[in-house]
C-alpha cells in the first residue's frame, strides 16, 4: 500500500514554502518521528517526519523547489514494505560482511539515515538534539516546549510509544497533521480565507463593476511591468496663492488646480523626456501635452484629457478642466475625451493630503501626484518664517528614463510654480 507525503500548512496565509532539503533518496527506509526533509517558510525551517514506516518509493518535489503549497505530494511511501525492512535492517546492524554474507543493497544508505531508522524504533533512547527527552522526536520535543507540554504526560502514537508531532499537537489542542492519499484539491475558499488561516471574519462582497475591474487590471498591469522609482519636492505655494488671488479679483474663475496643471504642461515642453511612453518598438517621445488629470467619480477614477494643453492659455485650460470634470461625474465624456494621455496629475490637495505617490497611468511615462498646501516653517535669509508649501511626487517609468531627467522636471516645475511669471518666457 501506497502513502503519499503530503506537505503540511507551515503558512498560516498559505504562502509557498521552499523545500530545503531531503534527508532520504528513493529506497530509504523510514519510521515514524524520523526528519525526512527541511522546510523553510517565511518565518522558520521547519523539519518534516514521517508519520509511518515504509520505503520511499518516489521523491516528487525536488531540493530547492520553491514554490510548494500545503498539501502538495512530497513523495511517495511504500507502507506494505515496512514489514520486509526490518529482516534487511537487522542483518545491517548485525554487519552480515563480517559473516561473508552479501550486505543487502540499502547498505550503500548514509550512516546517519540507518541510525535514525533504528533510533525511531527503539523507545527510551534519546534523540540527537532533541535536548534530552526519551522516546520523542526532534519536532514533537520542540513542539512540546514552545506550546508548555509536558512530554512526560504523553502516550506516544509511534512505533513502541514513541512520541511524535501528532501527538503534542493533540495535547495542545491543536488540529492534527493532515496526511492526503490524493494529489491535492483546490481549497473551495477564495485568497482572504486562505490569508486568515482559513478562519474567515464576517463579510459582505461587492461585486466590483467594469470600471472598477478596468482600473485593477490596468494599474496591476503598471505595478507589474513598469519598474517604478520615486521622487519628491517641497515647493512653495505663495506666488501661486497670490496670482489666483488676482485673477480671481478680475473676474477669471482660476483654481489652483488649474494653476498647476498649466506649471505641469509648461514644465514637460522644458522637459519633454518625461511626456513619453514604452513601447515594444521603442520609446513614444509625444509632440504635444495631452494632459490627463486624475478626477474621482463614483465607483473609481477617469482621467479626462486636455489635449494640447502646452499651447492653451490658462483660462482655455480652466473652462475646459471645468467642463470635463462635469461632464465626468455626470458619466456622458466619450471614449476618446479619456483616452490617449502623454501625462498625468493626480492632486489631492483637496482632501489635505500631505504627501503620496501614485502608480503610473499605463502607457504613459510618469505621473505627478500634488498634495495639500499647508503653512510649515521654512528658513528665509537665516530665519525661520512660515511659508505656504506643498509636496509634489514624481513616480517614473525606470525603462523610459532615469532619475537626471526626473529631478530636472521637479526642479523645473518648482522654479515655474514659486516664481510663475517665468511662464510668459
Amino acid at each position: 500500500m501506497t502513502t503519499d507525503i503530503c506537505l503540511p500548512r507551515v503558512s498560516p496565509d498559505d504562502a509557498a514554502v521552499t523545500l530545503v532539503k531531503w534527508h532520504v533518496d528513493v529506497g530509504s527506509r523510514v519510521a515514524p518521528g524520523d526528519v525526512i526533509a527541511e522546510i523553510e517558510s517565511d518565518k522558520a525551517i521547519v523539519e518534516l517526519e514521517a508519520e509511518e514506516s515504509g520505503v520511499i518509493t518516489e521523491i516528487r518535489v525536488p531540493e530547492g523547489s520553491d514554490d510548494v503549497h500545503a498539501d502538495q505530494v512530497l513523495a511517495v511511501l511504500d507502507a506494505s514494505a515496512a514489514d520486509s525492512a526490518a529482516p534487511a535492517q537487522a542483518t545491517t546492524e548485525g554487519h552480515p560482511s563480517d559473516a561473508g554474507g552479501a550486505a543487502p543493497a540499502d547498505d550503500a544508505r548514509a550512516p546517519d539515515l540507518v541510525e535514525s531508522a533504528t533510533e525511531a524504533t527503539e523507545p527510551g533512547t534519546p534523540r540527537a538534539g532533541n535536548g534530552g527527552d526519551p522516546g520523542a522526536s526532534t519536532l514533537a520535543t520542540r513542539m512540546a516546549r514552545q506550546a508548555g507540554v509536558s512530554l512526560d504526560s504523553l502516550s506516544g502514537s509511534g512505533a513502541d510509544g514513541r512520541i511524535l508531532a501528532d501527538d503534542v499537537r493533540a495535547a495542545a489542542g491543536l488540529a492534527p497533521r493532515v496526511r492526503s492519499a490524493h494529489p491535492p484539491q483546490p481549497l473551495p475558499v477564495d485568497g482572504d480565507t486562505a490569508f486568515h488561516g482559513g478562519f474567515e471574519p464576517e463579510f459582505d462582497i461587492q461585486t466590483p463593476d467594469n470600471m472598477r475591474r478596468i482600473i485593477a487590471e490596468r494599474l496591476a498591469e503598471s505595478k507589474r511591468r513598469a519598474p517604478h522609482f520615486y521622487m519628491s519636492l517641497d515647493c512653495r505655494a505663495d506666488a501661486l496663492l497670490s496670482l489666483r488671488k488676482t485673477l480671481k479679483e478680475g473676474g477669471a474663475e482660476i483654481s489652483l488646480n488649474d494653476l498647476i496643471l498649466k506649471v505641469t504642461a509648461v514644465t514637460l515642453k522644458r522637459v519633454p523626456a518625461l511626456n513619453a511612453a514604452w513601447s515594444d518598438a521603442g520609446i513614444r517621445h509625444f509632440r504635444s501635452v495631452d494632459l490627463a488629470v486624475a478626477v474621482a467619480i463614483e465607483g473609481g477614477l477617469i482621467t479626462p484629457v486636455i489635449r494640447e494643453a502646452d499651447r492653451k492659455r490658462l483660462v482655455q485650460i480652466a473652462a475646459e478642466m471645468r467642463d470635463l470634470v462635469t461632464r465626468a461625474r455626470a458619466g456622458q465624456l466619450s471614449r476618446e475625451e479619456y483616452s490617449g494621455g502623454t501625462f498625468t496629475v493626480s492632486n489631492m490637495g483637496m482632501y489635505g493630503i500631505d504627501r503620496f505617490t501614485a502608480v503610473i497611468n499605463p502607457p504613459q511615462a510618469a505621473i505627478l501626484a500634488v498634495a495639500a498646501v499647508g503653512e510649515r516653517p521654512v528658513v528665509e535669509n537665516g530665519a525661520v518664517v512660515t511659508a505656504n508649501m506643498m509636496t509634489c511626487s514624481l513616480s517614473v517609468d525606470h525603462r523610459v528614463t532615469d532619475g537626471v531627467a526626473g529631478a530636472e522636471f521637479l526642479q523645473t516645475f518648482k522654479r515655474l510654480a514659486e516664481d510663475p511669471r517665468l511662464l510668459l518666457l
